[in-house]
């Protein structure tokens, strides 16, 4: 038989006649067990079965890892929301950390500062005027006790009042100094 571009193609036809080749297309059960005998069709479907063994091969250790992965995606979801709860929390506290730092600002101090130096000034002057209006009866006996414990509580209380008068004074001139940090 002549080289055609089929004999060239599956020389494993070469041996057939021209009537044989003729059957084969005619005679589908004969085309199925010449198909199948080709070595290209043997080793496609020997190549097909070691992939299908493979695919089974890399399900069954899917599966074996499998309740290990829905642990694993159990335990990270866990810690994502821990994450996110913890994430949470820190902004509360940055929140919390900044009113905390706000009473320690300098501005803030010399604000209670001169809260606190006014408040001083009206706590002296309360003293004051609470021991003039209260006449102390000449029958008490208490007249030289009683204004000997004004002086000492009046005088306490302007000392601490000039104090912050003082360090207000200083803060105002520059010579209190605040480091940051």
């Amino acid at each position: 038989m002549a080289a055609t571009p089929l004999m060239n193609e599956f020389p494993e036809l070469a041996h057939l006649t021209r009537e044989d080749l003729e059957d084969i297309l005619n005679d589908p059960a004969y085309f199925q067990s010449i198909f199948h005998s080709l070595p290209q069709v043997k080793e496609l479907y020997q190549a097909q079965a070691e992939l299908g063994m493979a695919n089974e091969a890399i399900a069954r250790t899917n599966l074996s890892l499998q309740d290990r992965l829905y642990e694993l995606r159990t335990e990270t979801k866990e810690a994502f929301d821990n994450a996110k709860s913890l994430e949470s929390r820190w902004k509360d506290l940055e929140r919390e950390q900044r009113e905390v730092y706000q009473r320690f600002n300098p501005q803030f101090l010399l604000l209670r500062l001169r809260h606190a130096t006014t408040a001083q000034d009206d706590a002296s002057e309360a003293l004051a005027s609470s021991f003039v209006q209260s006449s102390p009866s000449p029958s008490s006996g208490n007249d030289a006790s009683d204004v000997d414990e004004f002086i000492r509580e009046f005088r306490e209380l302007r000392k601490v009042y000039h104090k912050r008068v003082m360090w207000g004074d200083r803060w105002a001139s520059g010579q209190v100094s605040w480091e940051d940090g």
